[in-house]
């Protein structure tokens, strides 16, 4: 007897949708007039996203993983990690553009760069899946870096050259080390402490996060080729 669609679903899967389900309202968020502190929130509810992609992971190897696991997995990626990222990049320089056709064509065309990237890299991620290290820079890596720039509002102009080096490593053959239980704990307390405290205590959280990103990107590949040189 064929199973029915919501019979297909693991435990591990309903985080999966879930994750899928705060990018959608971090994007409804955005929307909402006179909603104090929206950008936070909204930002907030993507980096959730993210801790939540990392423990389906968790809970695939704890209690097993189903047929449709990989699939639904990039399926919510590609909302939190990408379309509300996209959204939330637009919203924040909304108001630099004013109303200008050439800075509105320079942004869309830097987003549909990074969705274009992004798309690529989530549906090529478990076919060039490896072991030990990540093919590509990861998709989470990839968001924070640019929704922190984001959030700090860096200079409009930069938008452009951002997505492309972040797009141009996504999409790379370059081999990214996957992070120790050590790394990622370290992440996950500054991603936490980025939605607890936003941009106060001169903004330690996000900028912290952002400069341990940034030196997994950067130095990451030079460690790996190191460490495989020393086997």
């Amino acid at each position: 007897m064929q199973k029915s669609m919501i019979r297909l679903l693991s435990f591990a899967d309903l985080f999966s949708i879930f994750n899928a389900l705060l990018g959608f309202l971090a994007i409804l968020v955005l929307l909402i007039e006179n909603l104090e502190m929206k950008i936070h929130i909204s930002l907030s509810l993507i980096l959730l996203g993210l801790l939540i992609d990392g423990l389906d992971g968790v809970i695939a190897r704890r209690f097993g993983s189903s047929k449709i696991g990989e699939y639904l997995e990039s399926m919510a990626d590609m909302t939190t990690l990408s379309i509300a990222p996209a959204v939330f990049v637009f919203f924040i320089y909304s108001d630099v553009i004013n109303g200008d056709l050439y800075r509105y064509a320079y942004l869309l065309f830097a987003l549909v760069l990074f969705l274009g990237f992004a798309i690529i890299r989530l549906a090529s991620f478990h076919v060039m899946k490896k072991e030990k290290f990540f093919v590509g820079l990861p998709a989470s890596a990839s968001t924070i870096i640019l929704l922190i720039l984001a959030y700090f509002e860096i200079d409009f102009i930069l938008i452009f050259p951002v997505v492309i080096i972040i797009g141009a490593l996504m999409a790379s053959d370059i081999c990214f080390p996957k992070p120790d239980l050590k790394i990622n704990a370290f992440a996950a307390v500054f991603i936490l402490l980025t939605i607890i405290f936003n941009k106060s205590h001169y903004g330690f959280a996000p900028i912290i996060l952002f400069i341990g990103i940034l030196i997994y990107a950067s130095g990451g590949p030079i460690y790996l080729k190191f460490f495989r040189k020393m086997q």
